[in-house]
């Protein structure tokens, strides 16, 4: 083993050699060394800011709702280890994948019954596409190859998922003109518990209608748009789409990449509606934060469709597709996540956010709280620059939290096993970020 770099030596490494996400190279801000990382804590190299333990108020990307370091998470990672870490799909099949396609299917809405394992949440958005645009091919009707959406979404950083994110005020402007073009509705009234708007309803009808000829599909986050802009809308306005989709032969795709395994408050949030898509994307939490792992599902419908067209396959197969140390924590995950009451938990962390957040909305700056399941979202009124980032990043982290945002957002998405006292740690971190970035 070589010896273990000192914090200072590992971050001129990743100043010099490491391109962060949605960064520039090098790094305008040195990123925090981790050490380790249990429960809902993140451990650092050293301290910072006179901190050295952080509660993650981000679970990784909204991913690790278990926390850390699981013991049941690691017992399902190291027996598969030994098992075996990779095999190729392609002409092969083992039980980790076999089982997580089962399980997968018994726990979304009737009736996706197809599983197709991808590598990462925009890859699975890529596939859905593709399943779509296969469909309709071969059906014999090649023209239906636009995707309709609504403003404010976001999709993923791969090509097809970047041409339905929002066009405007997302990340991707700067491929404008190169992309894709699909259709934009106007984003959805804002609001779970929003009344119905007739108006937005027929809007979004008409746009269907009107474009059905050439549409191949209509792809939404359902009830909550995640790096958007953190907008919750009402369910209802799914099953306007459902029924538009069904009424005029569009198929219809929900993006539960953000949404899946609870954290909205229901198991999907497909479920918050009573409607079943035709294709669902399933990813981050798949695998309790462990692994990158990602699915599609579809219906019957859409499989039986491809599976009669002139190329009757679908044309995709990621290397380690279907690999077999995520699939096995995968299966451990979902069934960790079912074996307690998640319901009762994620409801207790919506009613602590509620509470440890409503005094955000007297700051100055602060423009709206809204907080639904396990999602708490202070909105300012303008976006915040290098500096009113670097110093809510701050702020959090004085407080003992770790918390992530974005243009003009402070918000936190905590483990379902984040106890209240961490849980209002989390709220006043995100309170004082919001003080100190205004």
């Amino acid at each position: 083993m070589p010896e273990p770099l000192t914090p200072a030596e590992l971050r001129a490494l990743d100043r010099e050699h490491v391109w962060h996400p949605y960064g520039p190279m090098p790094g305008r801000q040195d990123p925090l060394v981790v050490e380790s990382a249990a429960g809902v804590r993140l451990r650092l190299a050293e301290p910072v800011e006179g901190v050295r333990e952080l509660v993650d108020g981000m679970s990784s990307w909204w991913s690790a709702i278990h926390g850390y370091n699981h013991p049941a998470l690691n017992d399902a990672a190291r027996g598969q280890l030994d098992r075996m870490s990779h095999v190729m799909f392609g002409g092969l099949t083992h039980e980790p994948a076999v089982r997580l396609a089962t399980r997968l299917v018994e726990i979304t809405p009737e009736p996706l019954r197809h599983v197709f394992l991808a590598d990462s949440g925009s890859v699975s958005v890529e596939v859905a596409v593709k399943m779509c645009l296969q469909y309709w091919r071969s059906l014999g009707r090649p023209a239906k190859r636009r995707l309709l959406t609504w403003r404010g979404g976001y999709h993923g950083d791969t090509w097809q998922p970047m041409a339905v994110c929002d066009p405007d005020g997302g990340m991707h402007r700067l491929w404008s003109g190169v992309l894709p073009e699909q259709i934009f509705a106007d984003a959805p009234p804002p609001g779970f518990d929003a009344d119905p708007d007739p108006a937005y309803e027929a809007h979004v009808r008409e746009l269907v209608a009107r474009h059905a000829h050439e549409l191949a599909a209509v792809i939404v986050e359902p009830v909550v748009q995640g790096a958007g802009g953190m907008r919750f809308h009402s369910p209802a306005l799914l099953r306007v789409l459902r029924e538009a989709c069904d009424e005029h032969d569009v198929l219809l795709v929900f993006d539960e990449i953000a949404t899946g395994f609870g954290r909205s408050g229901t198991l999907f949030a497909a479920e918050h509606a009573g409607v079943c898509p035709d294709v669902m994307c399933l990813g981050k939490a798949l695998t309790g934060g462990y692994l990158t792992l990602a699915a599609t599902l579809c219906t019957p419908r859409v499989a039986d469709g491809i599976s009669r067209g002139e190329v009757p396959v679908l044309a995709h197969g990621p290397t380690f597709m279907g690999n077999p140390l995520a699939t096995a924590v995968a299966c451990a995950s979902i069934d960790l996540l079912l074996s307690y009451d998640w319901r009762q938990e994620v409801k207790r962390i919506e009613t602590g956010l509620r509470d440890g957040l409503a005094e955000a909305a007297e700051l100055p700056g602060v423009r709206e709280v809204r907080v639904l399941g396990a999602i708490g979202v202070v909105q300012l009124d303008r976006p915040l620059d290098d500096a009113g980032m670097a110093a809510a990043t701050r702020a959090a982290v004085r407080e003992g939290v770790w918390l992530r945002p974005f243009r003009d957002l402070l918000y936190t998405m905590p483990p379902y096993i984040t106890g209240d006292h961490d849980l209002a740690r989390i709220c006043t971190a995100v309170r004082t970020a919001a003080a100190a970035a205004v």
